[in-house]
């Protein structure tokens, strides 16, 4: 019982990452992008927790941090080039002036 409730959430979140890809590609605005690309990131680490889960093993807790570390990570970066256009800025010291 539990295993075709884990496989339906399973199909549900492939589902809902085509959704999000969808998104991506025809996204009216750059933050509408940056959201679905984050939500695929948050799907991908459920999908590693229920694959976790189903295997009945704690070998994919790593990727879960892994892949939760660098969603968060492109998503902060992706949204400070929508509000700086930069990600990285060149700035100078107090000393340069």
């Amino acid at each position: 019982m539990i295993q075709s409730i884990l496989m339906l959430a399973l199909s549900i979140m492939v589902i809902s990452i085509g959704i999000c890809a969808w998104r991506v590609v025809k996204g009216p605005s750059l933050p509408d992008r940056v959201a679905a690309l984050d939500t695929i990131g948050i799907n991908l680490l459920a999908m590693v927790a229920v694959l976790s889960v189903l295997f009945k093993t704690q070998a994919f807790i790593e990727y879960i941090l892994l892949i939760g570390i660098l969603s968060f990570i492109g998503t902060m970066a992706l949204a400070r080039y929508i509000e700086r256009g930069v990600v990285f800025e060149h700035g100078h010291d107090q000393d340069d002036y």
